[in-house]
């Protein structure tokens, strides 16, 4: 492209020097012609020429003054010949008097010849005119004349400089032509003349066939370009372009928005009956012209379109929030407020839910009871609707019961024209319609076969009544409610029935007893209950045993699982067993229950569940403790100094295969023993490490008393709602002192049960208990009997003054007596059987180094 401009202009460069060079040349031949002819005239009328030729000798009086005049006037020759062309002057003398080269004819008849000839000089241009005497006669001829070299002198001299011009102009043009090629390629990003040709087509037929208008607009508000849909959507003249925006007729808004230049994106505008969309940038970028640039595009089918489809994902969000936001709690009335929240005011202006009172309490629903209003939300407030809690019963003309009793969705578009729903209330219903609701429907409330209640939506802000794709909806979202209505329900049985079972099984009261001052909490999880148990369990010898344990899971299998291990552990302390030997025990029998549940495909497993057990003594102050897999007890000394004692650890219930350790205890009298269960100090927020050190801050400003104990522990977590069970025991130890105490070594010898006797006799006489004397005497006399034939050394007797008398024998054996019948023959063998009548209540329990046999009477 370049090159061919280079040689364009070369030749232009060329074309103009010739040009010149001719022009000059033609212009200076033109001026030899009308010098040599100004000349001849000149010097033909000057005077003294007429009379010269008329002289004897001319040629001695007109050639000095031709050659001057010659000259003077810068002609190569001036001559002066007679009217037959003899020459009287010349500027070479030896070609005078020879005859005139040239045509003299014109001139002889009076006129002028201007002419090019070869001459004696060579290539001239001469002119010849007449010299005429006074009366017109032709007397003479003047020639004056200039060769063609001197003519074609200027040219040859001006020849370097138009040449060294033309140079320059060459130069300059090059330049130029470089500057001005690199401008365009520049402006036309390097497209050459058939692309721009080729993209100037294809623009062409973009903005002619595109389905949007295309405006560009000048920066003074004028109309620059408007393609074929553009004047098609807006209704442009045909004129329109380079007229000012706001005098085309378009509506304001629209014509202000693109007089304005400024950006907008997706503005709708109405022009005429459509909705055209509006895209406008500013176009007064760097390097670009300003104004704007507008595109339209009718999108009135895509906004019905995008009503219809915005309404569909209305209601799709609908069904997924009521996915999400109904069925949050497993309670009835909490979820039905929890569809009307969500049924208003997105799908109906006042929503309300009718249940059946069985259903609230978890039972099956009774069709022909009356129903119950549960739960009801409106955007406005003293609708005259039934209110809340009244019990409702519809007559069978009313939408209401149709639903009901078809289990059909049932919708009245016009409740105005519906008199079978008016005859339910006459004067409500007049209210009603007064109030603006005007349309209802009635979605029964369906989990399977029953029908749990009705659900109604009522229209009253639009004037537009329910239509049929809005019971369809209506009908979805009261599907998706109902099957969390249904599982609230079976949850509510569920829950009472456990509720009822845990009621049962956990202590309704605590034992009465002296060596421990207790006070407990029970609180049960946010998700219902659970497996977390305890109990309190008098042993003999005025002993008492304490026990928490945690069942994982919740609900009724958990909470039967809680009875079972419960009942286990009542059963297993009769035995008078030592910790771990009831916590092997135990694990025994979780492991067998076990299998069992592992034989019974839709069974729960028990293993994992805690235990911690402990057996406090007021005579020795001493509490033995094992745990199997359960957090560590607390310790409050009388000083409220708190401490976890390290009890082993053992491992959950049901693992077997290994031992449970036990940990032995003192404790000063007025100390308090704290058990719990892992939902005290555990949680998702928190691990038992700051539970325990929550715990022992609680403990240690907590006052002396269990019960303040308990208060303090629990008022450090509250408000809460624990997510798993809380079971916490305090007890405050007490001590039976020296003088509720008595003991005596006996030898193995028969003779030493009378002073047994005498002893005792002595200490229930100071005891000021001589009443049972009597019975002490012969249950003594008895039990320190066998020990010495059944039992081996060494022998102890106890007698402990307690909420009963308490007489414990020790000895050495591990054999324990049995009681029976004996024959009448025998000569032994009722021993035991009085000890049975005559006490309250009798046992044997085995020690470290033996057993021991205790027997209790009520204390008169």
């Amino acid at each position: 492209m370049f090159l061919l401009q280079v040689a364009i202009v070369v030749l232009l460069v060329a074309a103009a020097v010739v040009a010149l060079v001719l022009q000059v040349r033609h212009d200076s031949d033109q001026e030899a012609r009308n010098r040599s002819l100004a000349v001849a005239e000149t010097f033909a009328n000057a005077p003294g020429t007429r009379e010269a030729l008329a002289a004897p000798d001319p040629t001695a009086v007109l050639q000095a003054r031709a050659e001057a005049a010659r000259k003077e006037a810068h002609v190569d020759f001036l001559v002066v010949m007679n009217t037959k062309g003899v020459r009287y002057t010349h500027p070479e003398p030896d070609r005078i008097g020879q005859t005139f080269v040239g045509t003299i004819r014109p001139a002889l008849a009076g006129g002028t010849v201007v002419e090019q000839v070869d001459g004696t000089l060579g290539p001239l241009v001469q002119a010849v005119v007449p010299v005429r005497a006074p009366d017109g006669k032709v007397v003479g001829l003047v020639s004056a004349g200039i060769t063609t070299r001197n003519a074609g002198g200027l040219a040859d001299r001006q020849l370097p400089v138009v040449l060294g011009a033309a140079a320059v102009a060459l130069a300059l043009a090059t330049a130029g032509t470089a500057l001005v090629t690199r401008r365009l390629l520049r402006q036309t990003h390097g497209l050459g003349p058939r692309e721009m040709t080729r993209m100037y087509e294809h623009h062409d037929a973009v903005l002619h066939s595109v389905r949007e208008g295309v405006i560009i607009v000048g920066d003074d508000g004028r109309l620059l370009l408007a393609n074929d849909e553009a004047q098609r959507l807006l209704g442009l003249p045909e004129d329109a372009e380079h007229r000012p925006v706001l005098d085309l007729g378009l509506d304001p808004g629209t014509a202000e928005l693109l007089a304005s230049g400024r950006i907008a994106t997706d503005e709708v505008h109405r022009v005429g009956d459509r909705l055209l969309a509006v895209n406008q940038r500013p176009t007064d970028m760097p390097g670009g012209p300003s104004g704007s640039v507008a595109t339209l595009r009718d999108s009135t089918e895509l906004r019905a379109l995008s009503g219809r489809a915005e309404q569909a994902r209305g209601r799709l969000s609908l069904l997924y929030d009521a996915g999400v936001g109904v069925g949050t709690t497993l309670d009835v009335a909490r979820t039905a407020e929890e569809l009307v929240k969500v049924a208003v005011p997105r799908f109906a202006d006042f929503a309300t839910v009718d249940l059946y009172d069985a259903v609230l309490a978890g039972e099956d629903p009774d069709p022909g009871a009356a129903l119950r209003r549960t739960a009801c939300a409106g955007i406005r407030e003293n609708t005259p609707l039934y209110p809340l809690g009244q019990e409702i019963r519809f007559v069978p003309s009313t939408p209401q019961a149709l639903s009901l009793k078809t289990r059909r969705a049932v919708l009245e578009p016009r409740l105005e024209a519906a008199p079978g729903w008016q005859a339910q209330d006459v004067e409500r219903t007049e209210r009603v319609l007064a109030f603006g609701i005007h349309s209802l429907i009635s979605v029964p409330v369906r989990a399977g076969n029953l029908v749990l209640g009705l659900v109604s939506f009522w229209r009253s802000e639009k004037d537009e009544p329910f239509d049929s794709e809005e019971l369809a909806l209506a009908e979805e979202l009261v599907a998706r409610a109902a099957v969390s209505i249904d599982n609230a329900r079976r949850y509510t049985r569920e829950h009472g029935l456990a509720v009822t079972l845990q009621r049962s099984l956990l202590p309704r009261s605590l034992p009465e007893q002296n060596a421990l001052d207790i006070a407990y909490r029970y609180l049960p999880a946010q998700a219902g209950v659970g497996g977390d148990w305890f109990d309190v369990l008098p042993l003999s010898g005025a002993r008492v045993a304490l026990v928490v344990g945690d069942v994982v899971g919740h609900g009724l299998h958990a909470a039967a699982t809680m009875g079972r291990l419960r009942t286990a552990v009542s059963n297993f302390s009769a035995l008078d067993l030592p910790p771990e030997e009831l916590l092997g025990l135990l694990d025994e029998l979780v492991g067998r229950i076990d299998q069992d549940e592992t034989a019974d495909s839709a069974g729960v497993p028990v293993t994992g569940a805690t235990c911690m057990y402990a057996i406090y003594d007021p005579v020795s102050r001493r509490c033995a403790v094992a745990r199997a897999g359960h957090p560590p007890p607390a310790v409050v000394g009388p000083d409220g100094d708190v401490t976890f004692p390290d009890v082993p650890a053992g491992p959950p219930l049901g693992l077997g295969g290994l031992p449970f350790e036990t940990a032995e205890l003192e404790l000063a009298e007025g100390s308090r023993l704290v058990l719990y269960t892992d939902g005290l100090v555990m949680d998702r927020e928190r691990d038992i490490d700051t539970g325990l050190e929550q715990l022992r801050t609680a403990l240690a400003s907590a006052g002396e008393s269990p019960e303040d104990t308990c208060r303090a522990v629990l008022d450090v977590r509250r408000p809460f709602r624990p997510v798993d069970d809380i079971a916490l025991l305090v007890a405050r130890t007490r001590a039976l002192g020296p003088g509720q105490v008595a003991e005596w070594d006996v030898p193995g010898e028969a003779a030493a049960v009378g002073a047994v006797r005498a002893a005792v006799s002595r200490r229930l006489a100071e005891w000021g208990l001589e009443e049972l004397t009597f019975t002490t005497e012969l249950i003594l006399s008895e039990l320190v009997t066998n020990a010495i034939r059944y039992g081996a050394e060494p022998i102890r007797v106890r007698v402990l003054r307690d909420r009963a008398l308490i007489c414990e024998v020790f000895d050495s054996s591990n054999t324990s007596p049995h009681l029976r019948y004996a024959a009448s023959t025998d000569e032994g063998g009722r021993g035991l059987f009085l000890v049975a009548q005559l006490a309250e209540r009798w046992g044997t329990r085995y020690t470290p180094t033996g057993k021991a046999i205790w027997a209790e009477q009520p204390l008169p």
